[in-house]
């Protein structure tokens, strides 16, 4: 990756959301009595214009649902809050698979993916020098290998992407699985290449941003983050020692 590309990349995932967050025309509102909805009208407020790769509250829910559905106005809203008894809604939105502190999962034995997308995830790995097991690691910790998810703070795919982020990798559609893993992977390789090739801080700035790593001096003292930190380095070995 060239200077130019890496510095707009870093830039990127310095900058913090101030109050909304925008993926293709939705946006995210709090309202006063501190419900959270997401919605895809026009508001007169202003939008941020600033974007963290992977920045997530700290006070929500690492596992709340998101809810899609249409008000009886017509208006479709995404809220977190589930729609009244006979309103028709999907769930669309939740977060990373393995940022939940109190998770019960045993990531010693979680059965592995070794065969979703394997011609993509091989040649982004060569292509910007990451080892194809901890791209795999970083895919099953952020979405299970969901190209479809969408987390409540906006990131999106299989790597779980933020809009601003995602522009600055090249990535027009976040939700394409090719897309999504070439540029997850291209980040990784910037990460790396900062922190010297230490995955744990590298990871660590993948879920709460370099800012964080950097005031902290290493991983943050965010449960999400560490437990997400170690549960992506266990994963990590276990993928290295099942890739042939």
């Amino acid at each position: 990756m060239n200077k130019q590309m890496t510095s707009a990349v870093l830039m990127t995932c310095l900058m913090l959301p101030v109050h909304a967050v925008a993926v293709e025309g939705i946006r995210k509102i709090v309202r006063a009595d501190g419900v959270i909805e997401y919605t895809n009208i026009s508001s007169g407020q202003s939008r941020s214009t600033g974007s963290i790769s992977k920045s997530r509250s700290r006070k929500k829910n690492t596992y709340e649902s998101i809810y899609k559905y249409r008000e009886s106005n017509g208006v479709l809203t995404f809220s977190d809050k589930k729609p009244k008894k006979g309103t028709q809604f999907a769930t669309l939105k939740f977060a990373c698979f393995a940022c939940n502190p109190s998770s019960s999962v045993n990531w010693h034995n979680t059965p592995l993916n070794l065969t979703s997308y394997t011609v993509d995830v091989s040649q982004s790995a060569k292509k910007y020098a990451v080892d194809p097991a901890l791209v795999r690691a970083v895919m099953h910790a952020e979405s299970f290998f969901n190209s479809l998810a969408v987390s409540s703070q906006g990131a999106q795919g299989l790597m779980q992407l933020m809009p601003a982020t995602a522009k600055e990798l090249g990535v027009s559609n976040a939700l394409d699985a090719a897309q999504n893993i070439q540029g997850g992977v291209k980040y990784l390789g910037v990460l790396l290449a900062m922190y010297q090739g230490d995955v744990s801080r590298a990871t660590a700035a993948y879920n709460a941003g370099p800012g964080a790593v950097r005031k902290y001096s290493g991983i943050p003292p965010y449960a999400e983050t560490q437990a997400y930190v170690k549960r992506v380095g266990i994963l990590h070995k276990r993928y290295q020692r099942a890739i042939p």
